[in-house]
């Protein structure tokens, strides 16, 4: 099994990013709040990785922390919860705030993530709430940097393949765009706002 990955940042476009391991591209899956942390393209990065097999298809995701990373196979135990689901949630919310709603029951604001409907959010909440006080106590990430090309068009294509719908995608961007901001801090406004 893959853990961790150290190595250059040769790709990232969310929600797919490559690392060049010696030579080797690992192609791997990772949430927003990991694409907020990402060093600039050619830099190293290491990241906390998750290997998933199924019948038809090999996936590999990566994470800023390991935090995240078990945030991330928490949340995928709880019934109808896959990893597109894990990510929206890890991209819609940081590990603390996620935390927070579920200890606090707060079913209406975790169904605004993207894929989570009500009966979703009641079982996260049922199934998660004793580990809440865990998630919380460990939540720390690694600090890296970077800045993105064109970031409304970016965060726009970010968001919709979070789940959100492109007319929703654009306008949530849209709102949250300020002059000079990075894709990263425009999709961390607009999935905070989401969560409002």
């Amino acid at each position: 099994m893959i853990g961790r990955l150290r190595g250059k940042l040769a790709h990232k476009s969310p929600p797919w990013l490559v690392i060049d391991v010696n030579g080797v591209g690992y192609e791997l899956e990772a949430p927003m709040s990991t694409f907020y942390e990402l060093p600039v393209l050619g830099a190293e990065v290491s990241l906390f990785t998750h290997y998933a097999q199924k019948e038809d298809s090999v996936s590999l995701y990566g994470f800023a922390s390991e935090v995240e990373r078990r945030l991330f196979r928490d949340v995928q135990r709880v019934t109808g919860i896959g990893a597109k689901i894990a990510l929206a949630i890890l991209s819609g919310a940081s590990v603390q705030e996620f935390a927070r709603l579920v200890s606090g029951g707060d079913v209406t604001a975790l169904t605004r993530i993207p894929g989570i409907g009500k009966k979703t959010a009641e079982r996260i909440v049922v199934e998660l709430r004793d580990r809440a006080e865990a998630i919380m106590g460990g939540a720390t990430a690694m600090p890296m940097a970077g800045t993105p090309a064109d970031p409304l068009s970016e965060a726009t294509e970010a968001l919709q393949q979070l789940g959100y719908k492109p007319a929703e995608a654009q306008r949530m961007a849209r709102q949250a765009h300020v002059d000079g901001d990075p894709a990263e801090t425009i999709i961390r406004k607009a999935l905070q706002s989401a969560l409002r």
